[in-house]
């Protein structure tokens, strides 16, 4: 459930792909049961293509990789979380308007 520019993470992955990343990365921590997950699903894809080269963008599918999860306080999901150079920047739960995303992506820009 992932656009072509947006990369599977998992909890073997995370530390290399997000925490020791170059650049920017913005999780989405999400599970396939979940509605509100599926209907912010394609504003992640299009936020990977709109800022392909500047922000990273991941999944985390917390049913499948329950440590990163637990890790970071993920009670609900969607869960989305911006990293740079491996703090949290930000975050923001639920399914929120494609501005809101953009807002938090240029906070690490």
């Amino acid at each position: 459930m992932a656009g072509e520019k947006v990369i599977e993470l998992t909890d073997d992955s995370f530390d290399v792909e997000v925490l020791k990343s170059t650049t920017p990365v913005l999780v989405d921590f999400w599970a396939t049961w979940c509605a509100p997950c599926k209907a912010i699903g394609p504003l992640v894809d299009a936020l990977a293509v709109e800022y392909d080269g500047k922000v990273k963008i991941g999944k985390v599918n917390v049913d499948d990789n329950p440590a990163t999860p637990g890790k970071y306080g993920v009670r609900g999901i969607p869960t989305l979380i911006l990293f740079k150079d491996g703090k949290i920047v930000d975050q923001v739960v639920g399914a929120v308007p494609k501005n809101q995303l953009d807002a938090l992506l240029r906070k690490a820009l």
